[in-house]
Formats: structure tokens, sequence, C-alpha cells
């Protein structure tokens, strides 16, 4: 089985791990949308917030909109415990990683989700206990497919990144996978969102549309039908 090929497992966190329920997402753009004197279509609301198009700061430049003014008003109208609340777990998700720390696997997350809103969602739904390490990606660190929120959650899992093992990051997005490589480690992508919703297939050394397809059926990805490398 694939999981037993690894010595750690990485994970996204949000659209990977967990979701959250379109009602907040919806509602969260009205928000912003009312501070930017700007209406969001769902389309548009889908594609930022599950980063469908690749980078978000470049496809809001093509729609006319300043990333910073954006980023600005997007996080000043969330609220953290709303958004908790609105979170759910995806079950195939909490399979894997119940099956990993079972046979005592490390595991982390490595997220673009902000620590404000990323401590809320792991506290309410409980899972804090499932990861050795989450690590949050900001300016500073820097922002996937930059390795070096990888190399650091790899150090947050007690390991050297130069002499760490095999390891694996799995995530819902080409900069996941992009992440997994710059760093030197596999990338297992899951498919949240049909490829005709993306726009792309997504390049990845397994593509899967579960976790739950990760029992040696799952395709390793050739390069063959995508158009896209992270």
């Amino acid at each position: 089985m694939i999981p037993d090929a690894y010595d750690f497992w990485l994970f996204d966190l949000d659209g990977t791990v967990v979701d959250v329920e379109w009602s907040y997402t919806r509602e969260t753009f009205d928000r912003v949308g009312e501070r930017l004197g700007r209406e969001f279509t769902d389309r548009e609301a889908e594609v930022l917030w599950h980063g469908l198009g690749g980078a978000r700061d470049p496809q809001l430049r093509e729609w006319g909109f300043d990333p910073e003014r954006f980023w600005e008003a997007f996080h000043a109208v969330e609220d953290p415990q709303a958004r908790a609340e609105a979170t759910f777990v995806h079950d195939d998700a909490e399979a894997l990683v119940a099956d990993l720390r079972a046979r005592d696997v490390p595991v982390g997350v490595v997220t673009h989700c902000q620590q404000f809103l990323t401590d809320p969602v792991v506290d309410h739904l409980d899972i804090r206990e499932w990861f050795d390490t989450i690590v949050c990606c900001t300016s500073d660190l820097g922002w996937k497919p930059d390795p070096t929120p990888v190399r650091h959650a790899i150090e947050g899992l007690d390991l050297d990144p130069a002499d760490a093992g095999v390891g694996v990051l799995a995530g819902d997005g080409a900069s996941d996978i992009g992440a997994a490589w710059n760093a030197g480690l596999h990338g297992v992508h899951v498919e949240r969102h049909p490829p005709e919703r993306r726009g792309h297939c997504v390049l990845a050394d397994y593509r899967v549309e579960s976790f739950t397809d990760l029992d040696g059926r799952s395709v390793a990805a050739d390069g063959g039908d995508s158009d896209e490398r992270p």
C-alpha cells in the first residue's frame, strides 16, 4: 500500500484535510465585495477560495484587484470562530491520518491558512493531536510552492530535512505538489474539484479522487494528461 512507502507524511489543511461549507464562503465574499465596491460571482469566489486557477495574486491582478488591498479586506471580514464552526473534516483524510498515527508515522501540516484562523479550526474540530506539527505559511517564512515551509515542518517532526527518509506531501492544489517536489518529497494530489472545474489537471506522483484510493491502485502521474507542472 502506498501509505506504507513513506517515513513521514505532510498534509495541506484547507481543501485537503478539512473544508468549509459553501454558505460561509459566499457570505465572506459578499462582505469583501462590500468593502471593495465590487461583487464577486459564485465562480470567482470558488476560484479564489480553493485556488482553482493556481496562485491567487496573479488571478486577482487579472481581474483588476490589488492583491494587498484584497487580502486586507479578506482578513478583516473573516470571523475565526464562525469559520471554525462552518468547517468539517473530510472522512477519507480522517481515515488516512488515523491509520498513519496507529503506525506511529510522523504527520504534519503545511497550510496557507493563517494562524489566527487555523488555531480555532483545529481546536473546534479537535484535530490538533492528529499532527506532530502545524506550520502556517507567512510572507517571512514563504508560501507554497516555496519549499521553506515544508522544510520547517520536517524540522517540526524532529527530523533533519537533509536526512529525513522518504516523505510525501498531500494536497488539493498545484502549489502543494510544487512545494513537495521543491523540497525533495513525493506529492499526492487529491482532486476535491473535477478538472473541468479547475480548468486543468495537476501533475503529481499520485493523483486520486479520495485518499481511500491509496491502496496500490492509484495512478502515478506521468504528465501525459496534465497541462500544468506546479
